[in-house]
């Protein structure tokens, strides 16, 4: 069944103006600077007609001149310092713009990271808000000065001779209807120009994000035309705004070469009757090159406020998506953080009571999971791959709502307590154990900014990485290069594991945490575990069962759903499941 296409949101000069507000002062300084600009620019032509009588009628020509000469300068200082601000200002809109917009995209709920691309993202604070810089500068700005001087030409040519103004009037207009037609069309494109812009960027992140994987599978020239089909693409759309905007100068220019020939023409007969006198009509076409000057520069700075305004439209869509708020209780009520309960307390730290949970395509993960983590405890979770373990951790961390059922933490159902509160008694480890690029301490800090020295490096011992930050002269500070590329498979899921126990979580969630270590690591890591689970509790994803085998509980999954529970010698006589996973990995014989 065919969809309803999606309406893409649209921005206009209302979506800007709140991105122009906080440079208000800058702004209104610079409107004001324009005035006294366009009082000397119309001034100009004043001053050369009393040049011209002066000539005529043997007058001196010094003062007059000097005047001219002061007014050209004083304007070109002005406009010098004029667009010094406008810049900066439009410099102070895009800091402002990408600060805003890397916030909302760090606070975005974590399924709206599932549904994007990562480096269409990441164009959004780049090329977007570049085009910003232009929209203030050369749109907004050019076009509100450009609107002083034309109204004061226009006025200042009334003065002069209405008939002729009339013949302006009439020129101009036919070409910026021209223009005004033709423009429609430049923010859609634009639109759809940083959209391929956007798409190439992600192509570009998702090559270059498994570059070593592309080198060992032979597929760099195939990747290679991904990429660049995704530029063409990019360049298509950027060549039909530039066909676009191609039609916009000769409409323009037909308008002002039309009113130059037809005011020479009718400014001719009238000098050669009498109705005018020669420095009327000079002042007149002085007057009117004031006026098609800053409307050339209107129709320009009007294409490329349209441009900006289709990269403004992809700002606001991120920014107009709803962020993971940390402010909950979600129901209401007052927020009342509880009480962590001792090792053998009835009411157990965490709770899942009959958790359901599907994805929006409705694809069903897990049903009716019920499961107990009493404090002090150690539970692991296993099963098949894709039976919802994974999914059961990044629950209780709160990345998505729940579809069904409840979790509580410490007898609270966990919509009623700050995702905040709830995440700082939390160590989250994930299976592929993401490093940031940085240093050892850089990554260690990122839980527990205040650690110490003392502290970092009895962690480090924790997990068996002593010895390889010992190797650097530098110490906590040696580099881990982009996603942890200088560190091996193993060290990376260490230094997770070591980043998380720094900020003392009350409860510990690993995903997979041996998947990438060796037996005599695996070995070593048990043992910093079974040491960890003294004071806090541990829920364990494995699919090695050699990791969980001392487990105060093992639940089993499949399917979404909890088919068995129990010790390791419970789970052999009880379950098919387990002990076939345990015959799988020679755990038992078969």
């Amino acid at each position: 069944m065919a969809t309803e296409p999606v309406a893409q949101p649209q921005a206009g000069v209302r979506e800007l103006l709140p991105l122009l507000r906080p440079h208000k002062r800058p702004l209104l300084l610079g409107a004001g600077l324009s005035l006294v600009a366009a009082a000397g620019a119309l001034a100009q032509p004043a001053i050369v007609g009393q040049v011209i009588s002066a000539v005529g009628d043997g007058e001196p020509l010094l003062p007059v001149v000097s005047l001219l000469v002061l007014v050209l300068v004083a304007s070109a200082v002005l406009g010098a310092f004029q667009q010094y601000l406008f810049q900066r200002t439009a410099e102070g809109v895009v800091l402002t713009t990408r600060r805003t917009l890397a916030d909302r995209l760090l606070r975005l709920p974590v399924a709206e990271y599932d549904r994007r691309r990562t480096g269409d993202l990441m164009s959004r604070v780049g090329a977007d808000t570049t085009l910003l810089r232009a929209t203030v500068t050369g749109g907004v700005v050019e076009i509100a000065g450009s609107a002083v001087v034309a109204v004061g030409a226009l006025v200042a040519m009334a003065l002069v001779d209405g008939w002729l103004l009339l013949v302006t009037v009439l020129a101009v207009s036919l070409g910026l209807a021209v223009v005004v037609s033709v423009s429609r069309g430049v923010r859609r494109l634009s639109r759809q120009a940083q959209e391929e812009v956007g798409a190439m960027s992600a192509s570009v992140e998702r090559a270059l994000s498994a570059v070593r994987t592309i080198r060992a599978s032979g597929a760099t020239d195939r990747e290679v035309a991904v990429v660049g089909g995704s530029a063409a693409r990019a360049y298509a759309a950027g060549v039909r705004v530039a066909r676009l905007q191609a039609m916009v100068s000769p409409a323009g220019s037909v308008a002002v070469q039309g009113a130059f020939l037809a005011v020479l023409g009718l400014g001719g007969y009238r000098v050669a009757t009498g109705s005018i006198d020669v420095a009327d009509l000079v002042a007149f076409i002085l007057y009117l090159f004031l006026l098609v000057m800053p409307l050339g520069q209107a129709i320009g700075a009007y294409t490329q406020l349209q441009t900006g305004l289709g990269a403004l439209a992809r700002v606001q869509e991120v920014l107009a998506l709803e962020p993971e708020h940390d402010d909950r209780p979600e129901r209401g009520g007052a927020v009342v953080v509880p009480v962590l309960p001792a090792a053998g307390d009835a009411t157990p730290l965490l709770e899942l009571d009959g958790v359901g949970f599907a994805y929006p395509d409705g694809t069903e993960v897990l049903r009716e999971v019920s499961l107990t983590v009493p404090a002090g405890s150690r539970v692991a979770l296993v099963g098949p791959s894709g039976a919802g373990k994974s999914t059961i951790l990044a629950l209780v961390e709160g990345f998505y709502p729940v579809s069904g059922g409840t979790i509580r933490w410490a007898g609270t159902d966990v919509r009623d307590l700050p995702r905040a509160a709830l995440r700082a008694r939390l160590g989250y480890v994930e299976q592929e154990a993401p490093v940031l690029a940085g240093s050892i301490r850089d990554n260690l800090l990122l839980a527990a900014p205040s650690a110490t020295d003392p502290e970092l490096w009895a962690v480090l011992a924790d997990v068996g990485l002593t010895a390889v930050v010992q190797r650097s002269p530098r110490g906590l500070d040696v580099p881990v290069g982009d996603d942890g590329v200088l560190l091996s498979g193993g060290e990376r899921q260490r230094l997770a594991i070591a980043r998380s126990l720094l900020a003392r979580p009350a409860l510990l969630l690993l995903d997979e945490p041996t998947a990438s270590l060796d037996a005599r690591n695996e070995q070593l890591l048990r043992e910093t575990l079974a040491a960890a689970a003294a004071d806090r509790a541990l829920l364990v994803v494995a699919h090695r069962l050699s990791t969980v085998l001392d487990s105060d509980q093992i639940v089993v999954l499949d399917d979404g759903r909890v088919v068995a529970r129990g010790t390791h010698a419970e789970l052999l006589d009880s379950s098919p499941l387990y002990r076939e996973l345990a015959t799988a990995q020679l755990l038992v014989q078969p």
